[in-house]
């Protein structure tokens, strides 16, 4: 956790000074600094690294094993859970199986440290503003999954506190399940008190034994949460332990360092071009927007009419309705495949039209380098579109999810105190 580090910043308070005799001024001083430095300390800004790491669907094609794994898993049963958007049984939702509740980390590449219990356990976790639940394994997981991760040890920490409830997650092979618990979340030097989590004892399939993470960290509204405890930041505000009530993203493009960061407390101007544009949250569960179009270059202009979007940081790729990802995947000449991917030609990179997203006015294009994926296997490149289809029809519109292939280019930041997403564009360097 040395690698997380604790940013003050100056609070300007106006202070009068009663008049005092010179035998109380080095009293009083004395009382003033001590003042200062409460709030000084008090209020923090902290700085996660995030770490770029090959995602568990890339690490089985490495390993030769993606189709096989893909067979026994249903392609759509790694669609997030987004039937919570809007109440269970609306006859327009489309996921597959809609009654299930399902997350996807197939995809997710960016992870931090946290540590749980006293003294500290270490564990790295998928920071994610498309859930709000925190999890880890525990000691007692049975799962082969669990046997390659760190696992919480209740009976080592002097502060944990048992909940004697059970949980369960829904996923498309079946449910994590667990037990709810009580305990100190440390983030770097920010500590919250009593943080509600899980302690998963089974964890479903074999994805999780490829993954590189621990643990999930959602950072989305409490109307999310499956374990029926506060999520982690709302800890955090409720405890007065942030600056602001917001906190920011910056994605790197590539490995290497600095990789990605999460600011907890504020926004970090060095990382970001002004000016930012916010957007009010227009459904109080995922960070859900509304966005005006989706236009490919000279060609065609998807969600006309307007639509929603999901800023979703536990998710690589970005998703569509199925009409309208099949017609930009025709337009750029993508082939699928049979595991439910779309090949693109590398060699007509430069040929490959812009998409912009236009957000509340403002245009965010990417370029064909920035919406296609470029993977190795062996000693072959090959390119994937950072397109996928997934239907979700909202009483708001139409659902569009803009995961990381977005969030890479444009700095986020997350703003509770006044519900509403903001966005610049990303410094990265050159």
């Amino acid at each position: 956790m040395s690698a997380v580090t604790h940013t003050h910043s100056l609070i300007r308070t106006p202070l009068r000074l009663p008049a005092t005799s010179p035998t109380d001024s080095h009293t009083d001083m004395s009382k003033l600094l001590l003042l200062l430095l409460w709030t000084w300390t008090s209020l923090a800004l902290v700085r996660v690294p995030l770490k770029r790491m090959r995602s568990i669907r890339s690490q089985l094609r490495a390993d030769g094993v993606l189709e096989e794994f893909l067979k026994d898993h249903r392609p759509e049963m790694f669609n997030r859970r987004y039937a919570q958007c809007f109440p269970l049984g609306t006859p327009s939702l489309r996921l597959g199986r809609s009654s299930e509740k399902i997350y996807n980390f197939m995809d997710a590449q960016y992870y931090g440290e946290i540590s749980l219990g006293s003294p500290a356990q270490n564990f790295s976790v998928v920071f994610d503003t498309g859930s709000s639940d925190l999890w880890v394994p525990s000691t007692y997981c049975v799962s082969q999954a669990c046997a390659s991760h760190r696992r919480f040890k209740a009976f080592q920490s002097t502060s944990f506190h048992h909940d004697g409830r059970t949980f369960g997650i829904h996923y498309g092979s079946g449910h994590l399940l667990g037990v709810m618990a009580r305990e100190t979340l440390k983030i770097g030097s920010l500590t919250t008190l009593n943080q509600e989590f899980g302690e998963s004892v089974y964890e479903p399939g074999s994805a999780f034994v490829n993954s590189k993470f621990d643990g999930v960290l959602g950072m989305a509204y409490p109307a999310l949460t499956e374990i029926l405890g506060n999520p982690v930041f709302d800890n955090m505000m409720v405890q007065n332990v942030v600056e602001e009530q917001i906190f920011s993203f910056f994605l790197s493009r590539y490995s290497g360092t600095p990789e990605g960061e999460l600011l907890l407390g504020g926004k970090d101007e060095e990382l970001y071009s002004r000016p930012i544009n916010w957007l009010p949250v227009t459904a109080k569960g995922y960070w859900q927007i509304k966005m005006e179009s989706v236009v490919v270059q000279g060609a065609m202009t998807l969600c006309p009419r307007g639509c929603q979007a999901i800023v979703d940081t536990g998710t690589s790729l970005i998703a569509g309705p199925t009409a309208d990802i099949i017609n930009l995947h025709q337009l750029i000449g993508a082939t699928p495949t049979n595991i439910g991917e779309f090949l693109i030609n590398c060699a007509r990179m430069s040929s490959l039209p812009h998409v912009t997203f236009v957000l509340g006015g403002t245009e965010y294009t990417l370029t064909a380098e920035r919406y296609v994926r470029k993977e190795m296997l062996g000693d072959r490149e090959f390119c994937l579109s950072g397109f996928q289809a997934v239907d979700i029809v909202s009483p708001e519109g139409p659902m569009w999810i803009l995961g990381d292939v977005f969030l890479t280019e444009f700095y986020s930041i997350f703003d509770r105190g006044q519900d509403r997403v903001g966005f610049a564009f990303a410094k990265h360097p050159t």
